[in-house]
C-alpha cells in the first residue's frame, strides 16, 4: 500500500470516528449532564452506587459505550477484535471487512478534569512491541501492520472525589417496586436509603467530553506513569481536542525515533554523560537544533476546562 493510499484510509477512518463521538454525550448522560449509570442493581432491586475510583469508572464506561462501538464498526464496514489478554495492546482492533490489510488500533482512555487540565493518562508502551514492530509480543498484531494508532478519549468531572469503597451507598427506588413489595431497610449491617426515582441518585461523574486523536499527535516527551515504560500524553484539554502534543509539528517519525530511544540514548552535558529523556536534548543529540521551534510546549494559557 502506498503512503498516499494509507493516508486516505487514515483520514476516512478518523472522520468516521469524529462523527461517532458526536453521539456519545447524549448516550452516556442524563439531561443535566450527569452520567446515566447510577450504580449496580441486585435481584432484590437494591442499587449500589459506584466509587469514583478511576479504574472502576474507566471499566464501566468502556462497558457502557461498547455496544455503540460495535454498531459503529458494523455501520462503517469494519469488524472489531478485542485483545486476547488483559494487558495486550490495543483495546480494540478495527479491521476492514473488504480488505483485512486495512487495520487500525484504538485504545479507550478516560481521565478527569483538574484545575490545571486533566489527570494524566498513558498512550501505551514504548518498549516491547513498540520497538520490535514486526513481533507480536503483548500486542494483537505487529505494530507495523496497523495503518494508524488512535486514542478514543473520555474527559469527565468527578462529582465525588472520594475513592473509598466504604463511602458507596445503597438505595432502593420506589419506581422499581410494585405496590405489594416491601423495600429492605438494611443489607447486612448497612442502611438502605429509599428514594422516589433513579434520577435522585447523584452520579459519581458528569460533564463528558469525547475526543479522537492519533496517539503520536497528543503524546508528550515524558513517561506517563512512574517507572513503567509508558508514553505520557499532553495534559492540556485544548491540546487533546486539537491533536496538539509536543510532536505534532515534528511528525510521527520523530515521535517513533524519540520513544524507541527514550532513556537509552546518552549525550554529554557539562562534562557528564546523561540519559536523554526530553525532546529538546534528543534533537540536539541528532544535530537538529533547527527543529527546536517546532516543539509544542504546554502553557497555562492553553488550558481550557
Amino acid at each position: 500500500m502506498t503512503t498516499i493510499e494509507k493516508e486516505k484510509h487514515k483520514i476516512k477512518f478518523k472522520e468516521e470516528l469524529d462523527r461517532f463521538i458526536e453521539k456519545l454525550g447524549e448516550y452516556v448522560s442524563t439531561d443535566n449532564g450527569e452520567w446515566a449509570v447510577k450504580g449496580f442493581i441486585d435481584v432484590y432491586k437494591n442499587i449500589y452506587t459506584i466509587s469514583s475510583d478511576t479504574k472502576i469508572v474507566s471499566k464501566i464506561l468502556e462497558i457502557h459505550i461498547f455496544p455503540l462501538l460495535l454498531k459503529f464498526a458494523e455501520d462503517v464496514g469494519y469488524k472489531i477484535l478485542l485483545t486476547e489478554h488483559q494487558n495486550y495492546y490495543p483495546d480494540l482492533t478495527f479491521i476492514d471487512k473488504r480488505d483485512e490489510t486495512i487495520m487500525f488500533a484504538v485504545d479507550l482512555k478516560t481521565t478527569y478534569r483538574k484545575k490545571s487540565g486533566i489527570s494524566s493518562f498513558t498512550l501505551g508502551s514504548h518498549g516491547g512491541y513498540f520497538k520490535e514492530r514486526d513481533k507480536r509480543k503483548n500486542i494483537q498484531f505487529p505494530y507495523n501492520q496497523y495503518l494508524g494508532h488512535y486514542c478514543l478519549g473520555v474527559i469527565y468531572t468527578r462529582a465525588n472525589v472520594s475513592d473509598d469503597m466504604s463511602d458507596t451507598e445503597i438505595f432502593q427506588v420506589q419506581e422499581l417496586y410494585e405496590d405489594y413489595e416491601t423495600p429492605q431497610k438494611k443489607v447486612g449491617k448497612r442502611d438502605v436509603t429509599t428514594i422516589d426515582s433513579l434520577r435522585s441518585i447523584t452520579s459519581v461523574i458528569k460533564d463528558f467530553e469525547f475526543f479522537v486523536a492519533e496517539k503520536w499527535k497528543i503524546a508528550s516527551d515524558k513517561q506517563g506513569s512512574g517507572n513503567t515504560a509508558n508514553i505520557g500524553s499532553t495534559l492540556s484539554i485544548e491540546d487533546l481536542r486539537n491533536e496538539n502534543g509536543v510532536f505534532s509539528q515534528l511528525g510521527e517519525s520523530w515521535f517513533d525515533e524519540y520513544w524507541i530511544n527514550f532513556g537509552n540514548a546518552t549525550m554529554v552535558k557539562e562534562g557528564k554523560t546523561v540519559r536523554i529523556t526530553n525532546l529538546k536534548d534528543f534533537l540536539e543529540f541528532k544535530g537538529r537544533t533547527d527543529l527546536w521551534d517546532k516543539i509544542i510546549t504546554r502553557t497555562s494559557k492553553q488550558i481550557n476546562l
